[in-house]
Protein backbone atom coordinates (compact mmCIF):
# COMPACT_ATOMS: atom_id res chain seq x y z
CA UNK A 1 0.00 0.00 0.00
CA UNK A 2 1.49 3.36 -1.03
CA UNK A 3 1.96 6.35 1.23
CA UNK A 4 -0.44 8.38 -0.89
CA UNK A 5 -3.14 5.76 -0.35
CA UNK A 6 -2.63 5.97 3.42
CA UNK A 7 -2.55 9.77 3.46
CA UNK A 8 -5.74 10.21 1.46
CA UNK A 9 -8.13 8.91 4.17
CA UNK A 10 -6.40 11.15 6.72
CA UNK A 11 -6.93 14.20 4.54
CA UNK A 12 -10.56 13.26 3.98
CA UNK A 13 -11.05 12.73 7.73
CA UNK A 14 -9.51 16.11 8.54
CA UNK A 15 -11.59 17.87 5.89
CA UNK A 16 -14.72 16.16 7.18
CA UNK A 17 -13.95 17.19 10.74
CA UNK A 18 -13.39 20.81 9.72
CA UNK A 19 -16.67 20.84 7.81
CA UNK A 20 -18.42 19.43 10.85
CA UNK A 21 -16.99 22.11 13.16
CA UNK A 22 -17.21 25.07 10.77
CA UNK A 23 -20.89 26.11 11.22
CA UNK A 24 -20.65 26.31 15.02
CA UNK A 25 -17.24 28.00 15.06
CA UNK A 26 -18.43 30.57 12.49
CA UNK A 27 -21.51 31.30 14.62
CA UNK A 28 -19.29 31.79 17.70
CA UNK A 29 -16.99 34.04 15.66
CA UNK A 30 -19.95 36.18 14.58
CA UNK A 31 -21.09 36.62 18.20
CA UNK A 32 -17.50 37.41 19.21
CA UNK A 33 -17.18 40.04 16.48
CA UNK A 34 -20.34 41.80 17.66
CA UNK A 35 -19.07 41.71 21.28
CA UNK A 36 -15.69 43.14 20.26
CA UNK A 37 -17.37 45.89 18.24
CA UNK A 38 -19.63 46.86 21.16
CA UNK A 39 -16.60 46.89 23.48
CA UNK A 40 -14.83 49.25 21.06
CA UNK A 41 -17.88 51.53 20.97
CA UNK A 42 -17.94 51.60 24.79
CA UNK A 43 -14.25 52.47 24.91
CA UNK A 44 -14.76 55.28 22.38
CA UNK A 45 -17.73 56.78 24.21
CA UNK A 46 -16.63 56.36 27.84
CA UNK A 47 -12.85 56.02 27.67
CA UNK A 48 -12.96 52.31 28.56
CA UNK A 49 -15.35 49.38 28.30
CA UNK A 50 -17.55 49.00 31.40
CA UNK A 51 -18.64 45.59 30.16
CA UNK A 52 -15.69 43.77 28.63
CA UNK A 53 -16.08 41.90 25.31
CA UNK A 54 -15.81 38.58 27.20
CA UNK A 55 -18.92 39.44 29.20
CA UNK A 56 -20.69 40.87 26.17
CA UNK A 57 -19.99 37.67 24.22
CA UNK A 58 -21.69 35.59 26.90
CA UNK A 59 -24.62 37.99 27.17
CA UNK A 60 -25.14 38.19 23.39
CA UNK A 61 -24.85 34.42 23.03
CA UNK A 62 -27.32 33.87 25.87
CA UNK A 63 -29.85 36.33 24.45
CA UNK A 64 -29.50 34.80 21.00
CA UNK A 65 -29.97 31.30 22.40
CA UNK A 66 -33.06 32.48 24.32
CA UNK A 67 -34.86 33.73 21.22
CA UNK A 68 -33.51 31.28 18.64
CA UNK A 69 -32.42 27.65 18.72
CA UNK A 70 -29.27 27.21 16.59
CA UNK A 71 -29.40 24.47 13.95
CA UNK A 72 -28.10 21.04 14.95
CA UNK A 73 -25.26 21.49 12.47
CA UNK A 74 -23.75 24.15 14.76
CA UNK A 75 -23.65 21.92 17.86
CA UNK A 76 -20.22 20.28 17.25
CA UNK A 77 -18.50 23.61 16.57
CA UNK A 78 -20.08 25.28 19.59
CA UNK A 79 -19.00 22.40 21.84
CA UNK A 80 -15.48 22.50 20.34
CA UNK A 81 -15.22 26.25 20.95
CA UNK A 82 -16.49 25.99 24.52
CA UNK A 83 -14.02 23.26 25.47
CA UNK A 84 -10.98 22.79 23.24
CA UNK A 85 -10.48 26.43 22.26
CA UNK A 86 -10.87 27.48 25.89
CA UNK A 87 -8.29 24.91 26.99
CA UNK A 88 -5.83 26.14 24.36
CA UNK A 89 -6.42 29.73 25.53
CA UNK A 90 -5.72 28.75 29.14
CA UNK A 91 -2.47 27.08 28.09
CA UNK A 92 -1.32 30.13 26.12
CA UNK A 93 -2.15 32.36 29.08
CA UNK A 94 1.00 31.01 30.75
CA UNK A 95 3.17 32.93 28.31
CA UNK A 96 1.62 36.24 29.38
CA UNK A 97 2.46 35.85 33.09
CA UNK A 98 5.69 37.45 34.18
CA UNK A 99 7.31 36.67 37.53
CA UNK A 100 9.14 40.03 37.36
CA UNK A 101 6.22 41.72 39.11
CA UNK A 102 6.34 39.14 41.86
CA UNK A 103 10.07 39.67 42.42
CA UNK A 104 9.58 43.44 42.58
CA UNK A 105 6.76 43.30 45.12
CA UNK A 106 8.82 42.02 48.03
CA UNK A 107 8.37 38.89 50.13
CA UNK A 108 6.00 40.36 52.74
CA UNK A 109 3.53 41.63 50.17
CA UNK A 110 3.78 38.42 48.10
CA UNK A 111 3.06 36.24 51.12
CA UNK A 112 0.23 38.56 52.12
CA UNK A 113 -1.36 38.38 48.67
CA UNK A 114 -1.03 34.59 48.58
CA UNK A 115 -2.61 34.30 52.03
CA UNK A 116 -5.49 36.60 51.10
CA UNK A 117 -6.19 34.66 47.90
CA UNK A 118 -6.19 31.34 49.78
CA UNK A 119 -8.40 32.56 52.64
CA UNK A 120 -10.74 34.36 50.25
CA UNK A 121 -11.22 31.25 48.11
CA UNK A 122 -12.04 29.11 51.15
CA UNK A 123 -14.37 31.74 52.63
CA UNK A 124 -16.14 32.41 49.32
CA UNK A 125 -16.57 28.71 48.67
CA UNK A 126 -18.03 28.24 52.17
CA UNK A 127 -20.46 31.12 51.68
CA UNK A 128 -21.54 29.74 48.32
CA UNK A 129 -22.20 26.31 49.70
CA UNK A 130 -24.08 27.82 52.65
CA UNK A 131 -26.39 29.57 50.16
CA UNK A 132 -26.99 26.29 48.36
CA UNK A 133 -24.71 26.71 45.35
CA UNK A 134 -23.52 23.46 43.74
CA UNK A 135 -19.87 22.55 44.35
CA UNK A 136 -18.62 23.59 40.90
CA UNK A 137 -20.55 26.86 40.90
CA UNK A 138 -19.19 27.74 44.35
CA UNK A 139 -15.63 27.04 43.14
CA UNK A 140 -16.11 29.28 40.09
CA UNK A 141 -17.43 32.19 42.14
CA UNK A 142 -14.72 31.77 44.78
CA UNK A 143 -11.88 31.75 42.25
CA UNK A 144 -13.36 34.56 40.18
CA UNK A 145 -13.76 36.82 43.21
CA UNK A 146 -10.43 35.94 44.78
CA UNK A 147 -8.09 36.05 41.78
CA UNK A 148 -9.02 37.81 38.56
CA UNK A 149 -12.70 37.59 37.71
CA UNK A 150 -13.49 36.38 34.18
CA UNK A 151 -10.02 34.99 33.46
CA UNK A 152 -9.97 32.89 36.63
CA UNK A 153 -13.48 31.57 36.00
CA UNK A 154 -12.57 30.68 32.42
CA UNK A 155 -9.34 28.96 33.50
CA UNK A 156 -10.91 26.99 36.35
CA UNK A 157 -14.06 25.90 34.45
CA UNK A 158 -12.52 23.18 32.25
CA UNK A 159 -10.43 21.86 35.14
CA UNK A 160 -13.43 21.17 37.38
CA UNK A 161 -15.81 20.25 34.54
CA UNK A 162 -18.14 23.19 35.15
CA UNK A 163 -21.42 23.38 33.23
CA UNK A 164 -21.73 26.25 30.70
CA UNK A 165 -24.72 27.73 32.56
CA UNK A 166 -22.65 27.94 35.76
CA UNK A 167 -19.77 29.63 33.93
CA UNK A 168 -22.13 32.13 32.33
CA UNK A 169 -23.86 32.95 35.61
CA UNK A 170 -20.57 33.35 37.51
CA UNK A 171 -19.10 35.66 34.88
CA UNK A 172 -22.28 37.69 34.49
CA UNK A 173 -22.67 38.44 38.19
CA UNK A 174 -18.97 39.11 38.86
CA UNK A 175 -18.90 41.43 35.83
CA UNK A 176 -21.78 43.54 37.09
CA UNK A 177 -20.29 43.77 40.56
CA UNK A 178 -16.87 44.51 39.06
CA UNK A 179 -18.24 47.69 37.49
CA UNK A 180 -19.77 48.72 40.82
CA UNK A 181 -16.42 48.20 42.56
CA UNK A 182 -14.59 50.40 40.04
CA UNK A 183 -17.11 53.19 40.64
CA UNK A 184 -17.32 52.88 44.42
CA UNK A 185 -13.80 51.98 45.55
CA UNK A 186 -12.33 55.54 45.37
CA UNK A 187 -14.91 56.57 48.02
CA UNK A 188 -12.91 54.54 50.56
CA UNK A 189 -9.90 56.88 50.31
CA UNK A 190 -11.34 59.63 52.53
CA UNK A 191 -13.31 57.12 54.62
CA UNK A 192 -10.20 55.20 55.73
CA UNK A 193 -7.60 57.93 55.13
CA UNK A 194 -5.68 55.82 52.60
CA UNK A 195 -2.47 57.03 51.00
CA UNK A 196 -2.01 56.56 47.23
CA UNK A 197 0.20 53.49 47.87
CA UNK A 198 -2.32 51.99 50.29
CA UNK A 199 -5.22 52.63 47.94
CA UNK A 200 -3.28 51.18 45.02
CA UNK A 201 -2.70 48.03 47.08
CA UNK A 202 -6.41 47.85 47.94
CA UNK A 203 -7.40 48.28 44.29
CA UNK A 204 -4.96 45.60 43.16
CA UNK A 205 -6.29 43.16 45.77
CA UNK A 206 -10.00 43.67 45.15
CA UNK A 207 -10.66 44.76 41.56
CA UNK A 208 -11.10 41.92 39.07
CA UNK A 209 -9.33 42.87 35.82
CA UNK A 210 -6.14 44.85 35.16
CA UNK A 211 -7.96 47.48 33.03
CA UNK A 212 -10.48 47.89 35.85
CA UNK A 213 -7.62 48.41 38.31
CA UNK A 214 -6.38 51.26 36.12
CA UNK A 215 -9.86 52.79 36.02
CA UNK A 216 -10.32 52.47 39.78
CA UNK A 217 -6.86 53.79 40.68
CA UNK A 218 -6.60 56.65 38.17
CA UNK A 219 -8.66 59.15 40.25
CA UNK A 220 -6.13 58.82 43.10
CA UNK A 221 -3.03 59.39 40.98
CA UNK A 222 -0.15 57.76 39.12
CA UNK A 223 1.36 56.22 42.27
CA UNK A 224 -1.89 54.39 43.01
CA UNK A 225 -2.05 53.17 39.41
CA UNK A 226 1.51 51.80 39.52
CA UNK A 227 1.04 50.07 42.87
CA UNK A 228 -2.37 48.72 41.93
CA UNK A 229 -1.08 47.28 38.67
CA UNK A 230 1.88 45.56 40.34
CA UNK A 231 -0.25 44.05 43.12
CA UNK A 232 -2.85 42.94 40.58
CA UNK A 233 -0.22 41.21 38.43
CA UNK A 234 1.11 39.33 41.46
CA UNK A 235 -2.46 38.33 42.33
CA UNK A 236 -2.98 37.04 38.77
CA UNK A 237 0.13 34.87 39.17
CA UNK A 238 -1.72 32.99 41.91
CA UNK A 239 -4.00 31.58 39.20
CA UNK A 240 -1.39 29.00 38.19
CA UNK A 241 -0.96 27.33 41.60
CA UNK A 242 -4.71 27.46 42.30
CA UNK A 243 -5.63 25.82 38.99
CA UNK A 244 -2.92 23.20 39.50
CA UNK A 245 -4.23 22.31 42.98
CA UNK A 246 -7.83 22.19 41.77
CA UNK A 247 -6.92 19.90 38.87
CA UNK A 248 -5.14 17.51 41.22
CA UNK A 249 -8.07 17.51 43.65
CA UNK A 250 -10.50 16.90 40.78
CA UNK A 251 -8.36 14.02 39.60
CA UNK A 252 -8.38 12.35 43.00
CA UNK A 253 -12.14 12.82 43.40
CA UNK A 254 -12.71 11.16 40.03
CA UNK A 255 -10.53 8.22 41.03
CA UNK A 256 -7.77 8.80 38.52
CA UNK A 257 -4.51 6.93 39.02
CA UNK A 258 -1.68 8.90 40.61
CA UNK A 259 0.81 10.55 38.32
CA UNK A 260 1.22 14.04 36.95
CA UNK A 261 -0.23 13.39 33.51
CA UNK A 262 -3.18 11.55 35.05
CA UNK A 263 -3.99 14.18 37.65
CA UNK A 264 -3.24 17.34 35.69
CA UNK A 265 -4.89 18.14 32.31
CA UNK A 266 -2.61 18.65 29.31
CA UNK A 267 -3.41 22.34 29.02
CA UNK A 268 -2.42 23.01 32.64
CA UNK A 269 0.93 21.30 32.01
CA UNK A 270 1.29 23.56 28.98
CA UNK A 271 0.34 26.58 31.07
CA UNK A 272 3.05 25.78 33.65
CA UNK A 273 5.62 25.05 30.94
CA UNK A 274 5.02 28.37 29.18
CA UNK A 275 5.17 30.26 32.49
CA UNK A 276 8.55 28.67 33.25
CA UNK A 277 9.84 29.36 29.74
CA UNK A 278 8.76 33.00 30.07
CA UNK A 279 10.51 33.29 33.44
CA UNK A 280 13.70 31.86 31.91
CA UNK A 281 13.55 34.34 29.05
CA UNK A 282 13.03 31.61 26.45
CA UNK A 283 9.83 33.10 25.03
CA UNK A 284 10.87 35.81 22.54
CA UNK A 285 9.46 39.24 23.34
CA UNK A 286 8.29 39.53 19.74
CA UNK A 287 5.92 36.59 20.30
CA UNK A 288 4.25 37.96 23.42
CA UNK A 289 1.99 40.39 21.57
CA UNK A 290 0.72 37.88 18.99
CA UNK A 291 0.27 35.19 21.67
CA UNK A 292 -1.76 37.61 23.78
CA UNK A 293 -3.99 38.44 20.80
CA UNK A 294 -4.50 34.74 20.01
CA UNK A 295 -5.30 34.00 23.66
CA UNK A 296 -7.82 36.82 23.78
CA UNK A 297 -9.48 35.76 20.51
CA UNK A 298 -9.78 32.11 21.55
CA UNK A 299 -11.18 33.08 24.96
CA UNK A 300 -13.71 35.38 23.30
CA UNK A 301 -14.82 32.55 20.99
CA UNK A 302 -15.15 30.24 23.98
CA UNK A 303 -17.26 32.75 25.90
CA UNK A 304 -19.57 33.16 22.91
CA UNK A 305 -19.91 29.37 22.75
CA UNK A 306 -20.71 29.19 26.45
CA UNK A 307 -23.40 31.84 26.01
CA UNK A 308 -24.92 29.95 23.08
CA UNK A 309 -25.27 26.91 25.31
CA UNK A 310 -27.05 28.67 28.17
CA UNK A 311 -30.74 28.65 29.00
CA UNK A 312 -31.34 32.11 30.46
CA UNK A 313 -34.14 30.80 32.67
CA UNK A 314 -31.72 28.51 34.47
CA UNK A 315 -29.28 31.40 35.05
CA UNK A 316 -32.11 33.59 36.35
CA UNK A 317 -33.10 30.95 38.88
CA UNK A 318 -29.53 30.92 40.21
CA UNK A 319 -29.44 34.71 40.47
CA UNK A 320 -30.25 35.22 44.16
CA UNK A 321 -27.76 32.80 45.74
CA UNK A 322 -25.01 33.73 43.27
CA UNK A 323 -25.52 37.47 43.84
CA UNK A 324 -25.39 37.10 47.63
CA UNK A 325 -22.30 34.92 47.42
CA UNK A 326 -20.47 37.34 45.13
CA UNK A 327 -21.33 40.40 47.24
CA UNK A 328 -20.42 38.84 50.59
CA UNK A 329 -17.23 37.34 49.14
CA UNK A 330 -16.13 40.69 47.78
CA UNK A 331 -16.85 42.43 51.09
CA UNK A 332 -14.75 39.80 52.86
CA UNK A 333 -11.94 40.25 50.32
CA UNK A 334 -12.02 44.01 50.89
CA UNK A 335 -11.86 43.55 54.65
CA UNK A 336 -8.92 41.15 54.39
CA UNK A 337 -7.13 43.57 52.09
CA UNK A 338 -7.51 46.44 54.56
CA UNK A 339 -6.15 44.20 57.33
CA UNK A 340 -3.10 43.35 55.19
CA UNK A 341 -2.48 47.03 54.46
CA UNK A 342 -2.65 47.78 58.17
CA UNK A 343 -0.29 44.91 59.02
CA UNK A 344 2.29 45.91 56.43
CA UNK A 345 2.20 49.39 57.87
CA UNK A 346 5.18 50.65 55.91
CA UNK A 347 3.21 51.41 52.74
Amino acid sequence: MSNSTIAAPSRFALTGKLRELAPGVILCAAVSAVAAALGAVEAHLFGHAWLEPLVLAILIGTVLRSVWVPPKSTAPGIAFSAKMLLEIAVMLLGASLSVTAMMAAGPALILGIAAIVAVSILFSYGIGRAFGLPHRMAVLVACGNSICGNSAIAAVAPVIGAHPKDVAAAIAFTAVLGVAVVLGLPLLVPLFGLSPLQYGTLAGLTVYAVPQVLAAAAPVGALAVQMGTMVKLVRVLMLGPVVLVLSMLAGRQEGRKPGLTKLVPWFILGFVALTVLRALGLVPEALLGPLSLITGALTLLAMAALGLGVDVRVVARAGGPVSLTVVLSLLALGGLSLVLIELLGTL
